[in-house]
């Protein structure tokens, strides 16, 4: 997740950029860069790291009087954070920014460079510039050449491109991830990712649909679909830059959940083909010889690997264990040189996790990690790394990050089963199938939304929570009473269905509420038999669960998929709604729970 701004205008370009990343250097702060065309030159300026090394880099340059301005606060996600991988990326005359995933880039890469195209960087955005100026070459006008361009692109993108073969006109294209464009009374055009950074500049906007792009040129927008020249939709901009910033959303963690979605199919880009799953650039010999996985993570991040476990042994018939990462620090492992060692941390700084890693590498283990940050410590001292593409997650309560972990690790179980041949085509095609659904399942219900905000008022009081669920349910009755523990204050638990009779149903009476994972495709009569244990000792139960369940005193029907991963995600959903609207009932910072911090990096 990049964040993009564009300017088209008579004013100080480079503080009308700058004002506008940082607004959203929320969503990356790797490296930034603009770009400046004024008259018959481009000028361009690039730093990595926060926002103000480029301030710094661009102290003495000015840029009054008619130009156009595209600027990028990056967050990588195809090469490391340095200058040549920060953008803009430039061809002989022309930059673009770009936020998002080009998923065939490598073959247009392949095709551009067979042409005597020459690459800089190891990003997938470089080979849009490139193919605009290929076409360029070809004959076609600017626009046209634009248009062939973005007809070859698969993938997410919003596009901002500047060219000195039509130095009046930014180019615009947009599909999947967000792009805005606006104008103001004085005839400026301005773009950008969220509507925050056009707050006291544009005051009319148009939120472009996907698969839109055209160009835009002083105090006009041009906006194509399929070819056809399409009539912009203006909308009044709000002035609240906060509200901006959330997108109309109460808090950044309800903003978080409902943008799991649009991340999911981020974190698969590029990433699952029909038949098979590819995981970057990591070679298949990486995995020769691995016979046992080992996890290690702290948090959100150990519930998503515990539930990894599930699919480490059931999909890839491999032998996989999970430890608590300041656990395992101490207990003095036995570690063997055919264990794959996983490390997963949203930030890539979480310190136990970061101290097991380096215990498995001094142990000469292969190690691997899931993270979401490029440039973290544990991503510069694994072997090999597999991103989450989760974007700058702002709420404590980690959400799209859980998400985003265990979807990366349900591909590697896929990778590896397959690798090892314990997995038939047949099934590899069929998981695949169910893994691109995701997304769609992730979306938000509104209407099941509105019923948990409604019933989270009969859960302000009691003496605790039990979340509980069997088999893959389990590791995420752990996470909703995590979530529900960080954000409301209230005492919660979560526990293995079978469980409950060794001793927790002690506890239950009518103030114990009880949430019951109970998923139609695994072994839903074994958590219906435990639920009624608790039911018969009066506590109050809140199900969830595709089939009606009579007993229940709260009932929310999920819509009931055939495969348990869809239940599962869809189900965790619901627990981070029903944390976060108990929350609100009780007046609590939902982004800025007491006690806890977003980047654990103390021990």
């Amino acid at each position: 997740m990049c964040g993009i701004v564009g300017y088209i205008g008579e004013k100080e370009k480079k503080k009308i950029i700058l004002k506008g990343l940082k607004e959203l250097e929320y969503r990356g702060y790797d490296s930034a860069g603009m770009a400046i065309l004024k008259g018959n030159d481009i000028t361009h300026f690039k730093a990595v790291g926060k926002l103000k090394n480029l301030e710094e880099k661009t102290k003495n340059f000015t840029s009054e009087g008619f130009g156009l301005a595209i600027g990028h606060t990056r967050w990588a996600t195809h090469g490391k954070p340095n200058e040549i991988n920060a953008h803009p990326h430039l061809g002989e005359y022309s930059y673009v920014i770009h936020n998002g995933i080009i998923e065939n880039h490598q073959e247009l890469k392949n095709e551009l460079q067979e042409k005597g195209f020459s690459f800089l960087s190891q990003t997938d955005s470089e080979v849009i510039v490139h193919l605009f100026e290929m076409f360029i070459k070809e004959g076609f006008g600017a626009f046209e050449a634009f248009e062939k361009t973005v007809k070859k692109l698969q993938g997410a993108y919003a596009i901002l491109l500047i060219s000195k073969v039509d130095k009046e006109k930014i180019f615009f294209a947009k599909n999947l991830v967000p792009l805005i464009v606006g104008k103001s009374s004085e005839n400026e055009i301005f773009f950008s990712s969220s509507d925050a950074p056009l707050i006291g500049y544009a005051q009319d906007v148009v939120y472009l649909h996907d698969k839109t792009y055209g160009y835009a040129q002083k105090g006009e927008i041009n906006i194509y679909e399929n070819s056809v020249l399409q009539k912009p939709k203006f909308k009044k901009l709000s002035i609240s830059k906060l509200s901006a910033q959330k997108e109309g959303f109460r808090f950044f963690m309800e903003k978080e959940i409902y943008e799991q979605s649009a991340v999911a199919s981020e974190t698969l880009m590029g990433r699952v083909q029909k038949n098979r799953v590819i995981l970057d650039d990591i070679d298949d010999s990486f995995f020769n010889e691995i016979n046992e996985i080992k996890i290690c993570a702290c948090g959100t991040s150990y519930h998503a690997a515990l539930a990894s476990s599930y699919l480490f042994e059931r999909v890839s018939k491999i032998k996989c264990s999970v430890e608590i990462a300041s656990e395992f620090r101490y207990k003095e492992p036995l570690l063997k040189n055919d264990t794959l060692f996983i490390v997963i941390s949203q930030s890539g700084e979480t310190a136990d996790t970061l101290q097991a890693l380096k215990m498995a590498k001094k142990a000469g283990l292969k190690t691997l990690a899931v993270c979401n940050v490029d440039n973290s410590s544990i991503v510069r001292i694994s072997d090999e790394i597999l991103l989450t593409r989760a974007g700058i997650e702002k709420g404590v309560a980690s959400t799209k990050a859980f998400t985003t972990q265990f979807i990366v690790l349900w591909m590697l179980a896929l990778k590896l089963g397959e690798l090892k041949g314990n997995l038939g085509q047949n099934i590899v095609e069929s998981e695949i199938e169910t893994l691109l659904k995701v997304p769609a399942v992730l979306k938000v219900d509104e209407k099941i939304h509105e019923k948990i905000r409604r019933l989270s008022k009969r859960y302000l009081h009691g003496h605790g929570f039990f979340f509980i669920g069997r088999d893959l349910f389990f590791p995420l009755a752990l996470e909703g009473a995590l979530k529900l523990k960080e954000i409301s204050y209230l005492h919660a638990e979560g526990y293995p269905a079978g469980e409950m009779k060794h001793g927790p149903i002690a506890l239950a009476d009518s103030e114990l509420f009880t949430v019951a994972l109970m998923p139609k495709t695994m072994l839903y009569d074994k958590v219906k038999s435990n639920v009624e244990e608790l039911s018969a000792r009066d506590a109050t139960i809140l199900a969830l669960s595709p089939l009606e369940f009579d007993i229940a005193d709260d009932f929310i029907k999920t819509k009931g998929y055939d495969h348990p991963m869809l239940e599962f995600f869809e189900m965790s959903v619901i627990v981070q709604l029903l944390a976060l609207e108990i929350s609100v009932r009780l007046g609590n910072d939902v982004d800025m729970p007491r006690n806890l911090a977003k980047s654990v990096t103390v021990e």
